[in-house]
């Protein structure tokens, strides 16, 4: 059971050193593939292609006046972005957070680490997630563990203990049933995580925001969610990083042709991000976060036009948080002029504003809509 696993109860000094260098293997392969393999969506898309903002040929504003800050679970942003969860537990991922979370304090947005389960075996590891918080001392900073770990057992105590660790802002349950399925590893076991998310939610003093990894949740799903107390909703759709492809890579080398196989023909499974997005913040009243597949200002102004409260950004800032801080800084600069760009030539003063625009949907978007406006 993972929970003697990362709980230590039954394990003497040894058998912690070798849990932890597995773990540890696991996190850096899983890091390498980002970085070294093509892991994004192959045919599937997010389909912010299939959204057009109205342009407002006279939008009578200064550029220089426009606001792009917001505020997220009374939390202030410079702009409504926030660096998605990524990586933990392994020493290459130490430097990874500790520049994200530089950038981040610099700019004045959030970010989430990637899941903990890897901190609660020795300081070592644990140091690869508290980073952030020594790094980004003011920053909204969200801890974060797996749902499957949840089934395992994971409770109220260890989730204080993975908030304590970063002295975080808010806890994340990152929902990743088709990734535990492919992972060699994996643990596909989601039997009572509803009622697990509800008890932590109940039990602790900071909120829970519930994610999926890159394959969407729905507006069913999002109901559930909104009906136990969760926080927020970060719909995390496909288009993006598909981690059936990773983990299809992973099993490759494992030997295990069972879930390659199904890996591949996987790795677009998912809803699309704008479509997960318009589902769900159709059918909830609680903020709701896009992300999965976000490169650019301009996805990130359609994705608050849709309704978005915050948009996450993970794999387009590994490679520069693998160099240094100011690289992180670079790339979200860029991110934000063009998402003030963008306010600009819409007319929109405020994020407020920009979250009331027009838009229109085409193409394939336009057939999830429907299927979400029948709901």
């Amino acid at each position: 059971m993972l929970m003697r696993d990362i709980t230590t109860i039954t394990m003497d000094s040894k058998e912690l050193r070798a849990k932890a260098v597995l773990v540890e293997r696991r996190k850096e392969e899983g890091v390498r593939l980002c970085l070294d393999r093509p892991v994004q969506a192959r045919k599937g898309s997010t389909l912010f292609g299939d959204v057009r903002l109205v342009h407002n040929a006279l939008p009578e504003i200064d550029f220089d006046d426009i606001d792009a800050s917001t505020k997220f679970l009374g939390h202030k942003f410079s702009a409504p972005i926030m660096i998605g969860a990524m990586t933990g537990g392994a020493q290459i991922s130490k430097k990874i957070n500790r520049n994200l979370a530089e950038a981040a304090e610099e700019l004045g947005i959030g970010m989430s680490v990637g899941s903990q389960r890897a901190g609660l075996l020795t300081k070592s590891l644990a140091d690869t997630y508290s980073v952030a918080r020594q790094a980004g001392p003011h920053i909204f900073l969200g801890s974060n563990i797996g749902g499957a770990q949840l089934s395992h057992g994971l409770g109220l105590g260890e989730a204080k203990k993975l908030i304590t660790m970063l002295d975080a802002d808010a806890l994340y349950v990152h929902l990743n049933p088709l990734q535990e399925l492919i992972q060699p590893e994996g643990e596909p076991e989601y039997n009572g995580v509803l009622a697990k998310i509800k008890d932590l939610i109940a039990g602790l003093d900071k909120p829970v925001v519930v994610k999926e990894v890159g394959s969407g949740i729905s507006d069913q799903v999002a109901r559930r969610l909104e009906a136990v107390g969760a926080s927020a909703i970060e719909v995390a759709g496909s288009g993006g990083t598909s981690w059936p492809g990773v983990e299809s890579y992973r099993a490759k080398e494992a030997g295990d042709t069972l879930r390659f196989a199904a890996g591949n023909m996987l790795w677009d499974w998912g809803i699309p991000t704008a479509a997960a997005l318009y589902g769900v913040r159709r059918s909830v009243k609680i903020p709701v976060v896009a992300s999965g597949g976000l490169r650019t200002g301009l996805d990130v102004a359609k994705a608050m036009a849709m309704g978005a409260d915050l948009c996450a950004m993970a794999w387009p800032l590994l490679r520069p948080a693998t160099v240094s801080s100011a690289k992180v800084r670079e790339y979200l600069e860029n991110v934000i002029f063009v998402l003030k760009s963008v306010m600009f030539v819409t007319g929109c003063r405020n994020v407020a504003e920009l979250r009331k625009s027009r838009y229109i949907v085409t193409s394939e978007l336009k057939d999830w809509c429907a299927l979400f406006d029948k709901a």
